[in-house]
C-alpha cells in the first residue's frame, strides 16, 4: 500500500545510478549502467503494468543503446543527431521504444515516460524532431518545474523555432544556472547561432573551464576553435 509514495524517490536513485554510468563514460561507467537496468527489469517485475516503472526502464534503454556512438575517435563527445546509428543497439532501443509505447497507452502521465519520450524523439531516424521534443518538454515542465527542465525546453525551442527564441529563454535562467556547465555550453551554442561572437567565445570558455567529462570538454573546445576559426578568416576577408 506504499508503493504510490515510495516509487518515484526510487526510480530517482535508480536513474542516478544510470547517470552515474553514463556521465563516467561508455568504458568505466558501462557496470553502474548495467546495474541500473537490472534494478528498473527488477523493478518492472516486482510491480508490472506500472507505467512510470516502464517509462523509467524505457529510459535507461534508450540512453545506453548509444553507448558505443558517444564518443568519436578524437575522444570527444557526439551529440545524437551527429552519431553513427549503425553503430546504436538496436535491439535495446527498439525494446525501449516498445516500453514507452506501452506505458503511455495506460493513459497515467509521469515524468520518466516523458523523458522516455525525449529521448526516443532524439533518436528519430531523420534526426532530432525537435518541435516533439519542445512539445514535451512543455509536458515535463509540469511536472518537474526547475530550473533545467526549462534550460533543456529553452533549447529545444531554439532548434524548433529560431536560436534568437531560444536565447530569449535561456537568459532568464542567468542567476538559477550561474554555476551549472551545461547552462554554459547551450548559451554559447544560441550565441553563436544568433551571430554574437564574442559572447559565445566567453561562455564556450566558461563551460570549458567547469567541464568534468574530458569528452565534452574536447567537444566544447573544438566548437571554441571552429568558432574563433571562423570568426578570424571573416575579419580577414
Amino acid at each position: 500500500d506504499q508503493w504510490a509514495e515510495r516509487l518515484q524517490p526510487v526510480l530517482a536513485v535508480i536513474y542516478l545510478i544510470f547517470n552515474a554510468g553514463y556521465s563516467a563514460g561508455p568504458d568505466a561507467g558501462a557496470d553502474l549502467a548495467q546495474e541500473a537496468i537490472f534494478l528498473a527489469r527488477m523493478l518492472e517485475r516486482l510491480r508490472p503494468d506500472d507505467a512510470e516503472i516502464e517509462g523509467c526502464l524505457a529510459l535507461l534503454l534508450i540512453t545506453h543503446a548509444r553507448r558505443d556512438a558517444r564518443i568519436g575517435a578524437d575522444g570527444a563527445s557526439i551529440p545524437p543527431g551527429d552519431q553513427d546509428k549503425a553503430l546504436w543497439q538496436h535491439e535495446e532501443m527498439s525494446e525501449g521504444v516498445a516500453l514507452i509505447d506501452q506505458a503511455m497507452t495506460r493513459r497515467v502521465p509521469g515524468p520518466y515516460q516523458i523523458k522516455a519520450a525525449i529521448a526516443a524523439c532524439h533518436m528519430d531516424t531523420n534526426g532530432p524532431d525537435w518541435p516533439q521534443i519542445a512539445a514535451l518538454y512543455d509536458s515535463l515542465l509540469r511536472f518537474e518545474p526547475t530550473a533545467v527542465v526549462r534550460l533543456n525546453r529553452a533549447v529545444a525551442y531554439g532548434e524548433a523555432q529560431s536560436a534568437n527564441l531560444g536565447l530569449r529563454m535561456i537568459e532568464d535562467l542567468k542567476n538559477e544556472l550561474a554555476d551549472y556547465q551545461p547552462y554554459h555550453a547551450a548559451r554559447a551554442a544560441l550565441l553563436s547561432r544568433n551571430g554574437m561572437i564574442t559572447q559565445a567565445l566567453d561562455a564556450y570558455a566558461a563551460a570549458i573551464t567547469m567541464g568534468s567529462s574530458v569528452a565534452d570538454i574536447a567537444f566544447l573546445t573544438r566548437k571554441r576553435d571552429d568558432l574563433r576559426s571562423k570568426a578570424n578568416q571573416a575579419s580577414s576577408s
